[in-house]
């Protein structure tokens, strides 16, 4: 009853040096963020300097942290707005904000998987000179078109596939007349006409380009919403391997993928998983979107990883914490395991944007096995305190040991889950 009785003349006695500007404002001690975001049904503990309380819920502290500061645990006991008091004492000090999102749980992936990327058109990923009678010329080069041009249409026509563009390309070269193209560069289209040039030594018309018109490799599933089945995977952007541009999707399949050998990581030296897949068989979803923060679209079937096969909340970026945490990820044949990772740094972040956590290998046979993160593990799932936070999308080339990741509202977004509209949904 003495110690109650001490820390009330205590608080009083610092209110009043505070009023006669004896030390900053009560607000300073009191360094809770003004707005809180979290789940329904979850909790959210922040540190203070001062044993405050919270009304209406009557949250209270609960214990003190390493720096004997204060925690305030503040539940979403049921979606919407509210706003809390902060008091000292009995006296108001602070109101805070909250925010509750309804419950949202997915499935997180693990699983090795086979992407196929079907550009919009034709890629042009170089320049051919060719030999004819007046010299070597690039018609194309000559055409203004550029490395990483799509071309989209010829004289009218859709072009899908290479094979769409050679017949175009006799039957000018034949009447003289030229290819009326259509290129998209940079999210803009233009026309120009291309005249095909005839090689002296094969007598065949040719445009001066090298183009392709598909693309594969592999990578990890993040997570599937188990309603919509809508996925996420690979965290980050495929780009050409010679262009180094973002491949524009018309459409792509993602089928299951077998790791066969792991090329270990070293200094200055990426690993890498080594795997087969067909893209004819096992096809398991559509891809729809391929964006910075990876690939995306919807599965045909649901999939299991057979470690977490059941759906598990998500934390947002501000809910991130540095410390330990695990990632799902395949090294042998298509069995996914656990392993364990350090989170050693993390950003919380308000708008979309990539590489918002720093994270470090920790788990000793997964070291063994790869050195580190190896390419074709971006994507790979990572798990906080039973919460899906993110996923692994790039190595340090210096140290295959560390990486960075991209927290997960960010991939939920572009797969077109809305988390935060879903709260304005499910009140009307």
């Amino acid at each position: 009853m003495l110690n109650k009785y001490r820390k009330i003349i205590g608080v009083i006695l610092l209110v009043s040096l505070i009023s006669l500007g004896f030390f900053p404002s009560i607000r300073h001690y009191v360094n809770i963020p003004k707005s809180i975001v979290l789940f329904e049904g979850q909790t959210e503990t922040v540190s203070t300097a001062l044993p405050v309380t919270a009304s209406p819920h009557n949250q209270k502290v609960y214990k003190t942290d390493k720096d004997n500061h204060a925690q305030l645990t503040i539940s979403g006991q049921q979606f919407g707005k509210e706003d809390l008091m902060l008091e000292l004492a009995g006296l108001p000090i602070k109101k805070v904000d909250v925010r509750v999102l309804p419950d949202f749980k997915v499935i997180p992936g693990g699983q090795s998987i086979g992407v196929r990327l079907d550009s919009r058109g034709v890629l042009v990923v170089g320049y051919h000179q060719v030999d004819t009678k007046q010299g070597k010329k690039s018609p194309g080069e000559i055409a203004g078109i550029q490395v990483g041009d799509m071309i989209t249409s010829i004289n009218g026509t859709k072009i899908e596939k290479m094979s769409d563009v050679t017949p175009f390309i006799q039957e000018a070269g034949k009447t003289g007349k030229p290819l009326n193209l259509v290129i998209t560069r940079d999210e803009k289209e233009f026309h120009t006409k291309l005249f095909p040039l005839q090689d002296k030594q094969e007598y065949a018309y040719r445009i001066g380009l090298y183009i392709r018109d598909s693309a594969a490799g592999i990578g990890t599933m993040t997570f599937y919403d188990p309603v919509s089945k809508k996925y996420g995977a690979l965290g980050h952007v495929i780009s050409d391997m010679d262009t180094k541009k973002p491949i524009v999707v018309e459409n792509g399949q993602i089928v299951k993928s077998t790791v066969t050998s792991i090329e270990k990581g070293s200094n200055g030296v990426p690993g890498e998983k080594l795997a087969r897949f067909s893209t004819d068989k096992n096809i398991i979803g559509n891809i729809t979107r391929n964006s910075p923060f990876g690939i995306f679209g919807k599965l045909n079937q649901g999939i299991q990883n057979g470690t977490m096969d059941k759906p598990i909340p998500i934390a947002l970026s501000h809910q991130v914490k540095e410390g330990p945490a695990k990632i799902l990820t395949v090294v042998d044949n298509d069995q996914v395991e656990e392993f364990d990772v350090q989170i050693v740094s993390t950003v919380p972040q308000k708008f979309p944007a990539t590489k918002g956590m720093v994270i470090k290998i920790t788990d000793p046979e997964l070291l063994e096995k790869t050195g580190g993160i190896v390419q074709g593990m971006s994507g790979s799932p990572i798990i906080q305190e039973g919460k899906l936070i993110g996923a692994v999308t790039h190595v340090f080339v210096n140290d295959p040991t560390s990486g960075y990741g991209v927290h997960i509202e960010w991939m939920l977004n572009e797969a077109g889950i809305d988390i935060y509209e879903r709260d304005t949904k499910k009140a009307s």
